[in-house]
Order: structure tokens, then sequence, then C-alpha cells
């Protein structure tokens, strides 16, 4: 049996915005007030006496109780962002708090939770990303500006597009942006790793073979470029394919036909290419190890992918991009990163750019169990040492600013006016800020 909650009691809790609810040492709900119905869409009368897990139905609720862990420690919790689910099934965001009830003994007889409706917080978030975010690529700084301008363009042609950049910058990701936005959106794509095949396994597969083409053809084989007729065929890693495969890629461009191993003749082909390399082809065009013919009829529209060094105001918005990803994968409901993880992130120079930093967050992931990723979350070699000295904080957007500025003249040689046309701002702008940021003129 358990006890009432008084009504002068009730009658303040009921006048709270917050949902609220109490539960005896049984899980049992004995109170819960109007906000908490409006949220959960359930009536008070259909609540108490129930199981609180059999209402609110939260992601806590698989053994992480927020309650059970307040009632076992005698501990208080404050702000663990979760889902709960209304009783239409939807999911619903929202901040809880926790603490243990007593009694006149001091006795813990249940326990108290509060929560709030974040729907309106995460539509507005949402809302603020859609901004910033093309298909899955997510970011503002003024070098993934230009990309998103063009994209639609590129997508909407025909013409075979050139990816260029480090490892781990998204060459696939673009790929497929392309092709969701193109008119072969429903057809296939099908990505092939040009460095990852031995050559002989790397014809078939793009090409593909007769029965009796070899000893253990038994059957006809279609090839990738076959298997996206009517879509796309991403090529990764293009740079490592071989140069007598490249004489066969450069007819297939040309001609629009293909001959699969042991055929008699060819067939024709309906696809768009999209490849892509992390080296220098105009390199390797030079050292002669890629055919030039092959570079231009590839490199029709070539867009460069930039590292995350290069773009490190990006981080926070891919940060809680990743978290979110995370969380849903997961089951987990982590906050965020804490202030002195973000001053990591900001001044680490990930060498592994975006995939670098999903790895990191997910290996955080295994070790934060929820609230918010802590310094000691981190790999190992991430960490500060005892020896180090304390972080204070993020940098300030001023700092991200000198960083930016200077990080582009660099990259310019020093000469100003193209500096000032890659961060789409006046000279003047740029006189102003290298004067805030101490370079004088």
């Amino acid at each position: 049996m358990f006890e009432q909650v008084p009504a002068a009691c009730e009658a303040i809790l009921d006048s709270l915005a917050d949902g609220v609810f109490t539960v005896d040492r049984d899980w049992n709900i004995t109170f819960f007030n109007k906000a908490a119905s409006r949220i959960t869409k359930v009536d008070p009368a259909e609540a108490v006496g129930r199981k609180c897990f059999d209402v609110l139905h939260s992601s806590l609720c698989d053994g992480n109780c927020a309650l059970g862990e307040c009632i076992a420690q005698g501990q208080t919790l404050s702000n663990r962002s979760i889902f709960i689910l209304d009783a239409t099934g939807e999911k619903i965001p929202v901040s809880i708090s926790a603490a243990p009830l007593y009694d006149e003994s001091g006795r813990v007889i249940g326990g108290v939770e509060t929560f709030r409706d974040l729907t309106d917080l995460h539509l507005m978030r949402k809302e603020m990303q859609a901004a910033y975010t093309f298909d899955d690529i997510v970011g503002k700084s003024a070098s993934l500006a230009k990309i998103f301008n063009i994209l639609p363009q590129v997508a909407a042609s025909e013409s075979t597009v050139l990816l260029l950049g480090p490892s781990g910058t998204g060459k696939e990701l673009f790929a497929r942006a392309i092709h969701n936005r193109s008119n072969r959106a429903r057809g296939p794509f099908v990505a092939v790793n040009c460095g990852a095949l031995p050559d002989n396994l790397l014809e078939s597969e793009l090409f593909g073979y007769k029965a009796g083409a070899f000893t253990d053809a038994r059957r006809d084989k279609p090839g990738r470029f076959a298997l996206a007729r009517g879509g796309t065929l991403f090529l990764d890693e293009i740079g490592d394919m071989p140069q007598a495969l490249q004489v066969k890629l450069l007819r297939v461009l040309q001609e629009k036909r293909v001959e699969p191993l042991g055929a008699v003749e060819s067939e024709p082909v309906d696809v768009r290419v999209i490849a892509a390399t992390n080296q220098d082809l105009d390199a390797r065009v030079a050292d002669g190890s890629f055919r030039q013919d092959l570079f231009y009829r590839l490199n029709v529209v070539s867009l460069r992918l930039p590292p995350l060094s290069e773009r490190r105001e990006d981080i926070p918005l891919l940060v809680d991009h990743i978290v979110t990803r995370l969380n849903a994968s997961t089951g987990k409901s982590i906050d965020g990163v804490s202030e002195d993880v973000m001053s990591v992130l900001m001044r680490h120079d990930f060498p592994g750019n975006v995939r670098e930093l999903e790895n990191i967050l997910e290996f955080a992931f295994i070790l934060c169990h929820g609230g918010f990723i802590q310094a000691e979350h981190l790999p190992e070699h991430l960490r500060p040492s005892h020896g180090d000295p304390p972080v204070h904080g993020p940098m300030s957007l001023e700092e991200i600013k000198c960083r930016a500025v200077r990080e582009a003249l660099a990259r310019n040689q020093g000469r100003k006016m193209r500096t000032c046309r890659e961060l789409d701002i006046s000279k003047d702008t740029l006189r102003r800020m290298l004067a805030r940021c101490g370079e004088g003129e």
C-alpha cells in the first residue's frame, strides 16, 4: 500500500509546468501531476498505482533507472537528457531530475522525478542544423559552404565528378549526396574501392564475366557497371587503379559500353561515374603512373574536400551530429561533451579528419554511461597528462577566427585578395581581423 501525497502539496505540484511523479519502493506511481499527464498523454487516475516503467517507457528503463540510482545511493540527480514514450508511442525528449523520498525517521520510502519536455528545443535545434546540413554532410565553414552552393547543380548534371581530399574527409558521403540529389536517385548507388582488390579481381568486379571465361566461371556474373545501371558508380581510391585497367576504364567512359571477361561483344552501360582519391593525381600524371587522358576524362567536375584542420568551426556541429547518431544507435542518452573535451577536440589536428572524430566519440561512448563525455572518456593519447597545465575551457570564437584567418593566409601564400575570396570577406574586414589577431598589416 502506498502513501498519498498531501492535498496541499498536490495543488502546488499540479501548478508546475514540469511533469512530476512519485513512486514507492516497489516502483508503483503514487502521484502524477497535471503536467506529467499533458506530456505523456496519460490520465493521472490511470497512472497512479501502475509501475513507472509501464507508464513512461523511458530510455533508462532497461537497467539504468535514474530513480533506482538515486534511491540506492541516497543522492539526487539533475538534468539528465533521456527519451520517454507517450501513450501514442511517440518519442518525447525530456530532461529529468530525480531524488529519493524519506519519511520522518529518515527511512527511504520511494523517489520523486521531475521531467521537462524538450520537444520545442529539439525542433529548434534541428532547424538550426538543417541550415548547415546537406544530406548527412554537416558544416558551416566557408570552404564547405562553397561546395554546398554548387552541389545541387553538380548533382543535376550527368558529368563525371572527381572528389579530391585526404582520407576521412567523407568522399563517399559527398558521392552519395550527389547521387541522392540527381535524376538517378531512384537508381542504385554502387561503390567500389579500387585500392582494396587485387588487379585481376578488380577487373572482373568492375566489368563482370561470362560463364567459361576462366576455370571457376560456371555462370555469368554481372560487373559493378552492370549493377549500377540507371544509377551511380562510385570508384573510390581511383589513384590506385593499375594502368592496364585505366585503359579499359577510359574506353568505357568514352564509348559507354563495357566488355565482360570472355564476352564476344560489348554491352551498353547507363551509369554516372563519380571517382575519388586522396592522392595527388597531377603528380601521378607527371610521373607516368596515371594516364593523362583518363585524368582529363574523370576531371570534368573537380571538388576538393577540405581536411577538418581547415574547418575547425565545424567541429562543434559535427560533435553534436555524431553524438545524436550514436545515441540513436546505442540506446544511450549522452548529453554531449564537456567544455574540457570540446577544448581538446578544437585544438587537435585530426590527421584522420571526420572519420577520426567519429572514432574518438565512439570510443568515448563505450566508457561514458550518461551525462557529458569527460576527458577521462577520451582515448589515452588525447587525455591531458598530469603534468600538463589545466584546460580552461574551449577556444573562444575570436581564437577560432584568428586561427582560420592565419591558416587561410598560409594556404594562399600570404596573398590577401585570394584569402578574401576564399573566406568570402572584404579587404577591410580582413585588415580589421588581422589587427585584432595581432598580425598588423
